[in-house]
């Protein structure tokens, strides 16, 4: 093979350079997708948690202070009360309670039966105290749940008419207690008593757990430790292989 045939067909340092910088910001924007795409697996609970862990915390008494003026999305802690607390089964002081029922199929869990016990509460902070929406709490509430799975033959007379005996029927109980201690994130508004209230608002959900954000972490995740590990691995090594390709890049670019 002469020499000019190969002049012919060799390209330009600064074009390698160019194609060479493309591997690392195609690698790093794949790695990126594949984080963000086991983060969304995680449903609404993805958001919930990302707003727990990055939404600023006031106190109670600040909070309170915000419910005149233009909506904030805050955080408060303190302890829950009521005066008008029920008792569960083993006579714990209950404040909230979510019983719900929930069909097994090839698309995962389907609630049929969802029913609410609630009663008002707040949360304190020292003398001060903040009234909680409860009639807002969806997905935001985080708690340790408390879970059965049985079949439909099980509960004949509770599951739609027409469903197969050996259906997966899953009873799964979110409950809150007068003696624990909140997180609670939410907008402060004024109530239609007068009095402020934490709300959902500004396009996000109410959230309070029981739980302290580590362990709230671990219920949102259901229980899948690796997965949120593996989406942060992805991620971190999609933002290095995208500051290298763009380095490289830049280098070719001035070269």
């Amino acid at each position: 093979m002469s020499r000019r045939f190969l002049r012919a067909f060799s390209c330009p340092p600064r074009i390698i350079a160019a194609v060479l910088a493309l591997v690392p910001i195609v690698a790093g924007l794949a790695a990126l997708v594949t984080g963000l795409l086991i983060l969304r697996s995680f449903g609404p609970n993805f958001r919930v948690g990302r707003l727990l862990a990055s939404t600023p915390e006031v106190s109670v008494a600040e909070a309170r202070a915000l419910a005149g003026g233009p909506q904030r999305y805050v955080r408060v802690r303190g302890r829950i009360d009521s005066e008008t607390d029920f008792e569960d089964q083993h006579h714990r002081p209950l404040v909230f309670r979510r019983t719900r029922l929930d069909l097994g199929g090839s698309r995962g869990w389907t609630t049929f039966d969802d029913q609410r016990e609630r009663v008002p509460f707040e949360v304190r902070e020292g003398l001060d105290g903040i009234a909680i929406d409860d009639a807002a709490l969806e997905t935001g509430l985080v708690v340790i749940p408390r879970e059965s799975v049985g079949t439909a033959a099980d509960a004949p007379d509770r599951v739609p008419a027409g469903t197969p005996p050996e259906t997966p029927v899953r009873l799964r109980i979110d409950q809150v207690s007068s003696v624990e201690h909140a997180i609670v994130v939410g907008v402060p508004v004024t109530g239609g008593d007068g009095q402020p209230v934490m709300t959902a608002g500004r396009g996000r959900p109410l959230i309070l757990t029981t739980l302290e954000p580590d362990e709230a972490m671990r219920v949102l995740a259901r229980g899948h430790t690796r997965r949120p590990l593996v989406a942060v691995v992805c991620i971190a090594a999609g933002l290095g292989l995208l500051a290298v390709g763009l380095g490289l890049a830049a280098v070719a670019a001035v070269a």
